[in-house]
């Protein structure tokens, strides 16, 4: 396809090569969520090396990195670099070198597509506006994007870009979607409290094993028959502990989950709900509970205007058929929610998924073709350098 950005895309084919053996050395050495010690050095050197002003230790292990005229309009792309504590089982002769870690997200992809962008705006300078990246730890805790926006990484800026690898998309396509991306998130704790006693005689116990079980699959009935189906709300269990001996009836259990709605008022009143709820489920068995709700992330919210932009660049870079529109949001959720609370931002769906699928994210098995690199590439540099070159003014998101 000709484009007037030709000259730009005969650079990344020739960047492509050293850009996947980047990639491949991240995927290696994965660190997770706060200790991207060694992927932030790997970024601000080779970010310096292309000629960007480098901030290092923003948002403790995040990288800021500018470029283009300090005054006037600024847009920004914020890509994630942390790792997940999952054990890898793809076996590629890159796998993770460290037991347990492992980029099972698309973060080391995230984070050379933005090294990517870097080398091709530096060589498009001098810039008609600024243009700031945002390479952000701790996004799997959803804590990265708050500890980079306290630390002035906002700062200046008009607009903000983001992607995220999607396995339900075919390698070489993308989603876009105007207003909702993402659900908003919840982390949930609950602990049952019983009486403990002989596992022969649980008639005179109060086992909190079995109460927990039964708070796990009340709450899920209960979603399902007390709250309106036309709003989904998804609470999943991920972590249970409890009991000490095969043969004593355990008095606490701890149960650890995530909970995901769409629905921003109905959010807002779950805690209180799934409280009265769990509360119920325990007294009925003559157990007590404590209950604790954290909000771990709002809804991503995408901005029209931004979003009509990328749409538009990416046709141009990789055909009509090739961008999707997605007719749903993801009950998934991203920091990168916290960052557009502020200013208007737009994140799109990267497909990674080659000839014979992909695994789910956050699974062992995940696997992304790695021909996404350079699409993510040419879409957000044609969009970045669309954007500058005609800045969408700042409103309220």
């Amino acid at each position: 396809m000709n484009t007037p950005m030709d000259p730009w895309l005969t650079r990344l084919d020739a960047q492509l090569p050293e850009l996947l053996e980047l990639r491949r050395h991240l995927h290696a050495h994965p660190e997770l969520s706060g200790e991207e010690h060694q992927t932030a050095a790997l970024v601000a050197g080779e970010l310096r090396q292309h000629g960007w002003q480098v901030r290092e230790g923003v948002g403790r292990t995040g990288v800021v990195a500018d470029l283009g005229p300090s005054e006037g309009p600024r847009v920004g792309l914020r890509v994630d670099m942390d790792a997940l504590p999952v054990e890898e089982r793809t076996g590629l002769a890159y796998a993770s070198r460290r037991q347990g870690v492992m980029h099972a997200c698309g973060h080391d992809l995230h984070t050379c597509i933005g090294l990517g962008v870097a080398r091709l705006l530096a060589a498009e300078s001098p810039l008609p506006c600024g243009v700031r990246l945002l390479f952000q730890p701790a996004e799997e805790l959803a804590q990265g994007a708050r500890w980079m926006r306290d630390d002035g990484a906002l700062e200046g800026l008009s607009a903000l870009y983001g992607v995220h690898v999607f396995p339900s998309l075919a390698v070489g396509t993308i989603g876009v979607r105007s207003g909702s991306l993402t659900a908003a998130a919840g982390e949930l704790e609950i602990e049952v409290i019983g009486e403990g006693g002989h596992g022969a005689r649980p008639h005179q116990s109060v086992d909190a094993i079995w109460i927990a079980a039964r708070v796990v699959t009340g709450l899920q009935e209960a979603i399902s028959r007390r709250l309106d189906a036309l709003h989904p709300v998804v609470v999943s269990f991920g972590r249970i502990e409890g009991g000490k001996a095969f043969n004593v009836i355990a008095d606490r259990v701890r149960l650890l989950g995530t909970l995901r709605c769409l629905d921003c008022d109905l959010h807002g009143r779950l805690p209180a709900w799934i409280e009265d709820t769990v509360q119920a489920i325990c007294s009925s068995f003559g157990a007590t509970a404590t209950v604790s709700y954290r909000c771990i992330a709002p809804p991503v919210h995408n901005h029209s205007g931004l979003t009509d932009l990328l749409e538009r660049c990416a046709i141009e870079q990789i055909g009509r058929a090739q961008v999707q529109r997605l007719e749903h949001p993801s009950l998934g959720a991203e920091d990168f929610a916290e960052l557009v609370q502020e200013l208007p931002g737009s994140m799109f769906r990267l497909g990674v998924a080659g000839p014979d699928g992909c695994a789910p994210l956050h699974n062992g098995r995940f696997l992304p073709d790695e021909a996404s690199l350079g699409v993510g590439i040419r879409v957000l540099t044609s969009t970045l350098l669309a954007w500058m070159n005609a800045p969408i003014p700042a409103e309220a998101p």
